[in-house]
């Protein structure tokens, strides 16, 4: 049976380790080769919902270009910014690449336009959010075992999945639809997340703010030279701008640095806050795992500079224009054809409008553009 081996006693006594493991909402028995979080990244990458991550737009749809990031590579990449970061800080690898993995599960296709979309569709039935959705997926949706629903993963990654951006007040809101959530009382929603829960949070910044620069200069939608105002050279020292690799060199350069400056800094806030054990880090009243206060800026100028020159660009205006026509069309034709597109049983349990919803949420770029294309 898994005991505490070597990996557990180097980890600091504030981590999520097997000392403070939290359960599983179903009783299982002990795995003898893996831990608890082991268990848990294991589960993710072998769902149907991670898999279809593949096909899912992250800024560019699919079939743009095949070197855009899509949820899936985008996913792995937080997932390495977030390990190294643990290892350094001595915390929990395997609980950060879970919780980096499956946090973008919920997305629907077409990225935000297309959550967009899905919450207005959805308004009278509570909305749409890919954060609840992923949390649904997980302890509702995905059904690879006999005696339950859901992936049964441990309520330490649940806890970390509820407060990907910290305390969740809302959560409440949206308990009808995760009636599996609703019936553990030991969760509490308010307080603090782990540590390793906030690395996977800003370890997603730094990867998507990073990725969608050098994805951007790939697709020509701005020059390097309209980076240089914000931050280009005055943060990043390259000796050869005439280097063929320059923009590579640029974007590396970037990911170290804000990965270095958040290692520093939150060593720095676990020592002020006098953090020993974890329930300190759960009862603490702000985020310890920080930028310090210039790259803090740095990071907002960066998701400032990607809003104008990417995000609110004509050509990916285009694209969610065309998401908005093919997802809108796709609901009205289930919604009119529900018992031939959708299960009795989604339908019972969910209604037909929710149990849409999660059709469509489920679908990928590839399959949502085939199925609009093949509605008569």
């Amino acid at each position: 049976m898994y005991s505490i081996n070597k990996y557990d006693r180097i980890l600091k006594k504030y981590a999520s380790n097997n000392l403070n493991f939290l359960g599983r909402q179903f009783r299982e028995k002990k795995n003898y080769f893996r831990s608890e979080y082991q268990r848990d990244r294991d589960r993710v990458i072998h769902s149907n919902s991670f898999r279809r991550l593949k096909f899912k737009t992250q800024v560019f749809v699919y079939h743009e270009g095949d070197h855009y990031r899509t949820r899936l590579t985008h996913s792995l990449e937080v997932s390495q910014i977030s390990r190294s970061i643990a290892r350094y800080l001595n915390l929990n690898e395997d609980l950060c690449e879970t919780l980096s993995l499956a946090h973008d599960l919920g997305h629907p296709p077409f990225g935000h336009a297309g959550e967009k979309i899905l919450n207005n569709l959805s308004l009278s039935i509570g909305g749409f959010n890919h954060n609840v959705h992923s949390l649904r997926l997980i302890t509702e949706l995905e059904n690879p075992y006999r005696n339950y629903n859901g992936l049964n993963l441990s309520l330490n990654t649940l806890d970390g999945l509820i407060k990907h951006n910290g305390p969740n007040f809302s959560i409440v809101n949206d308990l009808d639809i995760l009636e599996n959530l609703k019936k553990i009382k030991s969760l509490n929603f308010l307080n603090n997340s782990s540590l390793e829960a906030q690395i996977s949070s800003i370890s997603d910044d730094i990867a998507y703010n990073n990725h969608d620069l050098d994805d951007g200069l790939r697709a020509g939608l701005f020059l390097l030279d309209d980076l240089k105002d914000i931050f280009l050279l005055k943060t990043v020292k390259i000796k050869n701008k005439k280097n063929k690799l320059f923009k590579e060199e640029i974007i590396r350069s970037l990911i170290n640095y804000m990965v270095t400056d958040l290692a520093k800094q939150t060593t720095q806030n676990i020592k002020k806050n006098k953090i020993k054990i974890i329930d300190d880090v759960y009862n603490s009243q702000q985020k310890l795992v920080s930028f310090s206060t210039p790259v803090e800026k740095l990071n907002s100028d960066i998701r400032e500079f990607l809003k104008k020159y990417m995000y609110e660009n004509i050509n990916i205006i285009k694209m969610n224009d065309m998401a908005e026509q093919v997802i809108i069309k796709i609901f009205k034709y289930s919604y009119k054809n529900s018992k031939k597109v959708l299960t009795k049983e989604s339908i019972k349990k969910w209604g037909v409008e929710r149990a849409i919803i999660d059709f469509i949420a489920g679908m990928t770029d590839k399959y949502a553009m085939d199925f609009y294309y093949n509605i008569k």
